[in-house]
C-alpha cells in the first residue's frame, strides 16, 4: 500500500504519516495527551449547550440567511432528517469508495477520528457544532469539496478568518491538533491545497471549488445527483425545505427511501 500510495505523490513529498505508523501508534496519536483530551471534553460541552439552545441554532440560521445562503428556514427535524440523508447517501459511501480506492481500512479510519475529535463524527450538517469542531473537521478530512463548509462557517462573523488562520498552521507545522490530526490525515498536500482554496475562496467565492479527483462512484447517477445536491450550503437546505414537515412523515420517508431519489 505505501509503495502504490508513493507512486502517486509529488516527487520528494513525504509519506502521510497515516500511511507510514503502525495501528498502536496512530491510536496513540490520534487521542491525544491530557490537553488534547481536554480539549474534546471542551468541544462536547459546547456541543450539548448548543443542542440544547434553540436560540443559538436560531442565530445561525438567521445569519446565513441574512447571508443569502438561505431563502427560508427549515425546521430543526428537517435539517436533522436531511442531514441522514446527507449522511447515508453521499458522506458515507463517498468516503467507503474514496478509502478503499487508497487502501485504507474505512472502520479503522472512522476510529482515528472519533479519537481525534467525537463531536464532528455525530453532526453531519455542522449546524450543532462550535466554530473549532467545524475547522477541525475540514482539516481532518480530506474532503470530497470543502465549499459547504466554507459556507457554513460564516455562521460566524470571524469563522473564515479562523479558518485560514487554523490551516495556515496546520501547513506551518505548529497548529494545537498538530499530532492528532496528522494521525489521520493521509494525503500530505490536502493542507497545503485547502490553504490555496480557502485565501481564493475568501478573495471570490466563485472561485473553482476544491474537488476530490479520486471517486469511482460518480459513475453511479444516484450518488451523482447526491453530490450535486449536498456539495453546497444552499443545496442542502433547498433540500430540506423539500422534506415532509411532521415526524411521523419524515420518518416514514426516511424507512422507504433506500437511494438518493433522481429527478424525472
Amino acid at each position: 500500500m505505501a509503495d502504490r500510495d508513493a507512486a502517486t505523490r509529488e516527487e520528494g513529498e513525504p509519506l502521510a504519516l497515516r500511511l507510514s505508523a503502525g495501528p498502536f501508534t496512530l491510536i496513540r496519536l490520534a487521542l491525544g495527551g491530557p490537553r488534547e483530551i481536554f480539549g474534546k471534553c471542551v468541544r462536547i460541552g459546547r456541543t450539548i449547550a448548543i443542542v440544547l439552545s434553540r436560540s443559538e441554532v436560531d442565530r445561525r440560521l438567521r445569519r446565513l440567511q441574512e447571508l443569502g445562503f438561505i431563502e427560508r428556514r427549515p425546521s430543526r427535524l428537517q435539517i436533522f432528517f436531511g442531514g441522514l440523508d446527507m449522511l447515508r447517501f453521499l458522506i458515507e459511501p463517498g468516503a467507503r469508495d474514496y478509502y478503499r480506492a487508497k487502501g485504507i481500512s474505512f472502520g479503522f479510519h472512522q476510529l482515528l477520528r472519533v479519537l481525534d475529535d467525537p463531536v464532528s463524527m455525530i453532526d453531519p450538517t455542522g449546524f450543532l457544532s462550535d466554530r473549532d469542531t467545524i475547522v477541525g473537521h475540514v482539516m481532518q478530512v480530506v474532503h470530497l469539496n470543502p465549499i459547504y463548509d466554507l459556507q457554513l462557517i460564516q455562521m460566524f462573523e470571524d469563522g473564515p478568518a479562523d479558518l485560514e488562520s487554523q490551516v495556515e498552521q496546520m501547513v506551518a507545522g505548529s497548529h494545537p491538533r498538530q499530532a492528532t490530526i496528522g494521525a489521520i490525515v493521509e494525503d500530505p498536500g490536502y493542507h497545503a491545497r485547502l490553504l490555496d482554496y480557502v485565501r481564493h475562496f475568501r478573495a471570490d467565492p466563485e472561485t473553482k471549488p476544491l474537488v476530490r479527483a479520486e471517486q469511482t462512484l460518480r459513475a453511479n447517477p444516484h450518488f451523482a445527483a447526491a453530490e450535486r445536491t449536498f456539495a453546497t450550503l444552499p443545496g442542502f437546505i433547498a433540500y430540506c425545505l423539500e422534506l415532509p414537515e411532521g415526524p411521523w412523515p419524515l420518518a416514514r420517508r426516511f424507512a422507504s427511501t433506500r437511494e438518493f431519489p433522481i429527478a424525472s
